[in-house]
C-alpha cells in the first residue's frame, strides 16, 4: 500500500499509468497530467503476453505474437513513449514493459511492488470480441 507524506498528507508513491499504446490511453495520461500535481513520480506499465499481445504497438512494424523477443521489445518501445507522454503531462517517468495473464494482474503486481499510489487507465468502451483484440482492461471487482 502506498504511503504518504508525512508533511503535507499527499501519496507519496508514483502514479502507474497502464498504458496500451490506444488514444484512450493516452488521453488518461492527458487527464491526469491536467488534474494532478506537476513533478510527481509516474511508472508507465505496458503489459505484452505471447500469442495474445495485449496492446497496440507503437511502431508499423507486422508482429509474431508467438516471438516472445519480439513483442518484448514492442512492449517496451510501447512504454517508453507511453512514458515520453507522461514528461509531457508534467511527470517524472520511467517505463516498465511486463508479461503477465490476465493483463490486470500484471498491473496490481506492479502496482504493489512499486507502491503506487494510484492506478491510471484508459477505458476503450468496446465489448466483446473488438474490445479483447484492442486490449481493453478489465479488472474483476470483489464479489463480482
Amino acid at each position: 500500500m502506498a504511503s504518504a507524506d508525512a508533511v503535507t498528507g499527499a501519496p507519496s508513491g508514483p502514479v502507474l499509468f497502464a498504458y496500451d499504446g490506444s488514444e484512450l490511453a493516452e488521453l488518461g495520461i492527458e487527464q491526469a497530467g491536467r488534474q494532478l500535481a506537476h513533478g510527481r513520480d509516474a511508472l508507465v506499465v505496458c503489459v505484452w503476453q505471447t500469442g495474445d499481445v495485449g496492446f497496440m504497438p507503437t511502431s508499423e512494424r507486422h508482429l509474431n505474437a508467438a516471438e516472445a523477443t519480439e513483442v518484448r521489445k514492442a512492449a517496451e518501445e510501447t512504454a517508453a513513449h507511453g512514458a515520453s507522454l507522461a514528461e509531457k503531462a508534467g511527470f517524472r517517468s520511467q517505463s516498465i514493459a511486463i508479461q503477465a495473464a490476465p493483463t490486470w494482474k500484471g498491473i496490481v503486481e506492479v502496482a504493489d511492488e512499486r507502491q503506487a499510489s494510484l492506478i491510471v487507465l484508459g477505458s476503450h468502451r468496446r465489448r466483446g470480441l473488438v474490445g479483447h483484440l484492442l486490449g481493453s482492461v478489465q479488472v474483476p471487482l470483489a464479489g463480482g
